[in-house]
């Protein structure tokens, strides 16, 4: 049986143009760039068509002709018991986790003797996970105090309650002599890069992955490199409205913050000034607090000015394994040059495990890493050996992908229940978002009058009420601004995790009688 038996299908971006050609056409080329970029590997099942037409908002038809035609190719193959998978014959065309890119001219490498047209079509990817260590600095509860239940940035996940989660942290606990290496644990860097590939549809080797203290440890990491020899101080682009915490780090690095417009899709791309900026850090997958994702032609538009500028992204990809309709866009360094790109992708497992791990990931191409390696041996590893073997044995189980499959489900059924219960409030609107740990409540109205009312639920919501000895949490969309205007929207921004069902239902009927009366 192929390794790759037991795991559900790897997640990969498909983008179909309704008006640029035969759909299955454009699917069938789409798989082929994800074969030959490795995200999809030799054995690998793929989605199912039924499920991949219902992803994709086609007709099931238009799947079926596409994976015809590869079958046809030779790129996929249909197997007894296992419906369709990648060609176990083909040869892998990028480097598995764990394995260094081989070096321009040795065999099978690109331009190498045996190299192949496949072998040319290198990835490009990287991805981001969650991060609940948001802990939402205009809402957090007091450090004795359980957290507000409608806090933002509070995870829904109870990993800690299972047998897998249990079984690694025994496995590592027998470890406990072993010191962490300063890149980070090598079998962890290859899980976490595999763990990339298939939930975001990325291929880098595990050499292009260090092991972090979680987002801002690792913001921390880059600005210390890149301000190495530059008195001045760097200059910084953030998203305004943006989340306050990896700014404040960027300010504690003594680099001068430069406020970037967003609108209801993310950055505004049109708007990036030229000559100013060292480093942006944006949020593609789900801006925040706003909640838009980043259409792919603005995508390309932030790579392409980046590389005309020489400025460095930072692509902060915190919450996109919680996405819950649609097909995931690629990730920014999935566009980039992984050798001599662009893009810095920083992730932590804070949502989809539990903010207690303090543990996330940095992903560099070759070229940054070059500066971030000699920073961290000297600064040595952040993360407990323990902490890293645990990691890596929860993430080898394959526990991790069914607990995200979890929390998406229980994040869609609360985000439902939200737009139940303020259904029929006066002058309140849920605004519409794919996923994540978070939802905003838009306040409709003359905007004054809108801004009052901001105000005020906040206050009411921070009130102690029975059952909610610490208020509900909620934050006001305003103080995600990092300069006070009279012109923006009113809203409020509140958390999908927290307490068990019940009691999260609770704190959204509190709310509903708190607006009501506002």
């Amino acid at each position: 049986m192929s390794e790759h038996s037991h795991r559900a299908p790897a997640e990969f971006a498909v983008e179909l143009d309704r008006s640029g050609g035969p759909l299955p056409a454009q699917l069938a080329a789409r798989l082929r760039e994800v074969i030959d970029g490795g995200v999809l590997r030799p054995g690998e099942a793929i989605p199912a068509t039924r499920a991949l037409a219902s992803r994709l908002a086609v007709a099931r038809g238009v799947v079926v002709a596409a994976y015809e035609q590869l079958i046809a190719e030779g790129y996929l193959r249909a197997e007894r018991g296992r419906g369709t998978v990648v060609n176990p014959e083909l040869p892998p065309s990028v480097p598995a986790a764990g394995e260094e890119p081989r070096a321009p001219g040795a065999p099978g490498a690109p331009g190498g003797p045996g190299a192949g047209p496949r072998d040319a079509d290198g990835p490009d990817a990287a991805g981001g996970a969650g991060r609940a260590e948001r802990d939402a600095a205009p809402a957090a509860g007091s450090e004795t105090m359980p957290r507000p239940p409608l806090a933002p940035g509070t995870p829904l996940t109870d990993v800690a309650s299972r047998p897998a989660w249990r079984a690694a942290w025994r496995a590592a606990a027998a470890q406990a002599d072993r010191p962490p290496p300063a890149l980070g644990d090598a079998r962890l860097r290859a899980e976490l890069a595999e763990h990339l590939r298939l939930v975001r549809g990325t291929a880098r080797p595990a050499g292009d992955v260090l092991v972090t203290a979680g987002a801002r440890e690792g913001l921390g990491l880059l600005l210390t490199a890149l301000s190495a020899g530059r008195p001045g101080g760097l200059v910084v682009g953030v998203e305004d409205p943006g989340y306050p915490s990896l700014r404040g780090v960027a300010a504690r690095h003594g680099a001068r913050i430069v406020s970037l417009p967003v609108d209801a899709d993310g950055l505004r791309t049109e708007q990036l000034p030229s000559g100013l900026l060292d480093l942006v850090i944006v949020t593609p997958s789900h801006q925040y607090p706003v909640g838009g994702s980043l259409p792919l032609p603005r995508r390309r538009e932030l790579l392409d000015w980046a590389r005309r500028t020489g400025v460095l992204i930072v692509e902060d990809d915190y919450d996109s394994e919680l996405r819950q309709v649609g097909s995931p866009l690629p990730a920014l360094a999935a566009l980039d040059d992984p050798a001599a790109g662009s893009v810095v992708t920083l992730g932590t497992f804070s949502s989809t495990v539990t903010p207690a791990l303090a543990a996330g990931f940095l992903l560099a191409p070759a070229s940054l890493r070059a500066l971030l390696e000699p920073v961290r041996r000297d600064l040595g590893s952040p993360v407990s050996a323990v902490t890293q073997l645990a990691l890596a044995d929860y993430l080898a189980s394959g526990e991790l992908r069914r607990n995200i499959a979890r929390v998406r489900r229980r994040h869609a059924s609360r985000r439902d229940l939200l737009s139940e219960r303020l259904a029929g409030v006066p002058g309140v609107r849920i605004r519409p978002t794919s996923g994540g740990l978070h939802a905003v409540v838009e306040l409709a109205g003359e905007p004054r009058e809108a801004l009052r009312r901001e105000e005020e639920t906040v206050a009411s919501s921070r009130e102690p009420a029975p059952g909610f000895p610490g208020g509900l949490g909620i934050a006001a969309l305003g103080a995600y601004w990092q300069h006070e205007r009279p012109d923006r929207a009113a809203g409020l921004v509140l958390g999908l995790g927290g307490p068990d069902d019940a009691g999260f239902a609770a704190a959204v009927e509190r709310l509903r009688e708190i607006l009501l009366r506002s």
